[in-house]
């Protein structure tokens, strides 16, 4: 993470805060290309720390049928890299501060070049990158190209992510560590459990950035369930879901911070 990056900003102003991270996904250009710049800001204005930016793919092998029905919606809308892009873009002609990591899969970056990729994404406005797919063998040399460009590439723990390779995610690990809390995809119901809060708890003394928990959080009462033993929450399906429902950017904005603000309220209070 460089000096003054908006990433190392926003963890330092969590960690001296003392407050969990909240970290809403959204799928780019879902519900309609002109929707996703003011949800963005409605995230933000709700209380969203950093902001998971989807970017459409046509087989979303890690995603239930909610995010896969939002990335086909986007895909027939013709959004693409340089669409996502643009709309990174102008969201920071208001917002200098929010960190924004790309989140999708490995084709559509391949597709363009990763020298292509990384360099339009940075100047964009995007601070990171996660890529499902990205195979562990891959990601030494991945990284290093994303930091030449001032992304970081952030790590997704499995459950049955242990041994060598857990050590060696939390000995690399950027920006944070994303945490699946169950095998599967996502929109499933997330399974509490003492061996998860034990499980992120050993991650959490063993990484150097903190450790946010994502599938399965739907609500206020789940965010605030892991944010017992979690630096941080990721909501992804429930809120794509909500937007779903919503035909204009206005009502896109409202729906977004009417569904963010109790999580906020909730990860506050515990």
């Amino acid at each position: 993470m460089s000096a003054g990056s908006r990433f190392e900003r926003r963890l330092a102003a969590l960690a001296a805060n003392g407050r969990k991270a909240l970290v809403p996904f959204i799928t780019a250009g879902d519900p309609g290309r002109e929707a996703t710049v003011p949800v963005l800001h409605a995230l933000v204005a709700a209380g969203a720390d950093l902001i998971e930016l989807g970017v459409p793919f046509s087989d979303p092998m890690a995603d239930g049928v909610v995010i896969q029905k939002s990335s086909e919606r986007a895909l027939e809308r013709g959004v693409n890299a340089p669409a996502i892009f643009a709309m990174v873009a102008e969201f920071r002609k208001r917002d200098a501060d929010t960190p924004v990591v790309l989140m999708g899969y490995l084709n559509p970056i391949e597709r363009r070049g990763w020298g292509w990729y990384a360099e339009h994404a940075a100047a964009a406005g995007a601070d990171a990158l996660l890529i499902v797919d990205l195979p562990p063998e891959e990601s030494a040399s991945a990284r290093e190209l994303l930091n030449r460009h001032g992304l970081q590439l952030i790590t997704l723990l499995a459950p049955t992510t242990d041994g060598p390779r857990l050590s060696e995610a939390c000995a690399h690990a950027q920006g944070y560590l994303y945490y699946v809390s169950m095998a599967g995809v996502t929109g499933k119901d997330l399974a509490q459990s003492g061996d998860l809060t034990r499980r992120v708890g050993a991650i959490r003394a063993a990484a150097p950035v903190p450790v946010y928990v994502g599938f399965g959080i739907k609500d206020a009462a789940t965010a605030k369930a892991c944010a017992a033993y979690a630096d941080g929450v990721i909501v992804g399906s429930a809120l794509v879901a909500t937007l779903a429902e919503c035909t204009t950017p206005e009502q896109a904005a409202e729906a977004a911070g009417r569904f963010l603000a109790p999580l906020r309220h909730a990860l506050d209070a515990a």
